[in-house]
């Protein structure tokens, strides 16, 4: 089949788990295309590997003080019925000039749309369809999100959730999945293409990557600061966004790297938000985490609650961080011993359950 696969280029971690699905769905003979934007765009036209083009943005994700604003976020986006109608004409003719069989959406509603108005299957990914936050749990404007995002996820043939089934979800808290609709929802697991035995683990180093965002730089200055220190430890930061703080004997800063679960893998310890896929990452290589999660984002919360409850990692809220609640989190999170879950990620294998409901609909369609 032919798949065109509409990447959400809002952080890294749609891109990486569907350049992970792709690379696995050719392995059995499919062709894979991307469409996408920004940051995700840019990290996968450096893989050098799929035939990617640049599409439109539908939202603008906007921060202040080193995280998520959902007022700036809406201000950005009041354009959003008109990026919407972008989005869909551009992925229709993508649809087209490629002769494409299969759009695999991950969270890029238009492209949901642009399928079904061409008469094309189609699949979304995501791990949420209820929407809340630490610091606003139950408001108006996040009901009618949720109420949206709900009827958009009605156009897909499958919603997939890459995530591990319950009651083992991570992101469990921010799925309310309707019984009438529990068919339509399959949980394949974590997209994962990570053998941990092919790793070296030296566990000498702390592992920080907070996502691409501009305004996420103050967390980075705040950690340097605690390397300044700490010089008996050696700290390791990420980040594809330029600005970083400069590099010491015990903090190095890094742009793009190839493979970052090398550094991962390295790590006695990994300092992150709380998406969904470094989640993943961070519990496949077995290591503690220190989530600094974006108190008004939509996700973050709840995937780190669930982190804290199985006993893999202690969460800060980002409006309260300082630099003695961060230093005495990675001191807490370093004496945590997270739960082995290697055969979950055996069990659950995300890529090769998409591969089937995939093959599924090639052979509906023949």
């Amino acid at each position: 089949m032919r798949i065109l696969l509409v990447v959400c280029g809002e952080g890294l971690g749609h891109a990486s788990r569907s350049t992970k699905l792709a690379r696995y769905l050719e392995r059995f003979g499919h062709v894979c295309l991307f469409a996408s934007y920004g940051k995700a765009y840019e990290f996968i036209k450096n893989q050098g590997i799929f035939s990617v083009t640049e599409t439109y943005r539908e939202v603008m994700l906007e921060g202040d003080g080193g995280y998520f604003s959902l007022s700036r976020t809406m201000w950005s986006s009041k354009g959003i019925m008109v990026a919407l109608a972008r989005s869909l004409k551009h992925i229709r003719s993508l649809i087209v000039e490629n002769s494409i069989d299969l759009v695999i959406s991950d969270t890029m509603y238009a492209a949901v749309s642009a399928a079904k108005i061409q008469g094309v299957s189609s699949l979304f990914i995501t791990n949420q369809n209820k929407f809340a936050s630490a610091s606003d749990q139950n408001s108006k404007h996040w009901n009618i999100l949720s109420s949206v995002v709900e009827k958009y996820l009605s156009l897909p043939d499958n919603v997939l959730v890459p995530d591990f089934s319950p009651p083992n979800t991570v992101s469990g808290y921010n799925l309310d999945i309707k019984h009438e609709d529990r068919d339509r929802y399959k949980f394949i697991g974590p997209i994962m293409d990570v053998n941990p035995a092919e790793y070296n683990f030296v566990s000498e180093t702390i592992f920080a990557s907070f996502g691409g965002e501009p305004f996420k730089l103050p967390m980075y200055e705040m950690l340097k600061e605690i390397a300044d220190e700490r010089p008996f430890q050696k700290f390791e930061v990420f980040s594809t966004t330029s600005g970083l703080p400069s590099e010491t004997k015990n903090f190095k800063p890094h742009g793009y790297v190839p493979d970052i679960l090398n550094h991962m893998a390295n790590s006695r310890l990994t300092i992150m938000h709380g998406g969904l896929t470094s989640l993943h990452e961070s519990l496949i290589f077995n290591k503690p985490c220190v989530m600094i999660i974006d108190p008004y984002h939509p996700e973050q919360w709840n995937n780190g609650r669930k982190i804290e409850e199985i006993g893999a990692g202690i969460m800060i809220p980002g409006d309260r961080v300082t630099k003695k609640r961060l230093s005495d989190a990675i001191d807490e999170a370093l004496t945590l011993k997270p739960p082995n879950m290697t055969p979950l990620f055996k069990e659950e294998d995300g890529r090769l359950n998409a591969l089937k409901l995939i093959e599924e609909i090639g052979q509906k369609r023949a």
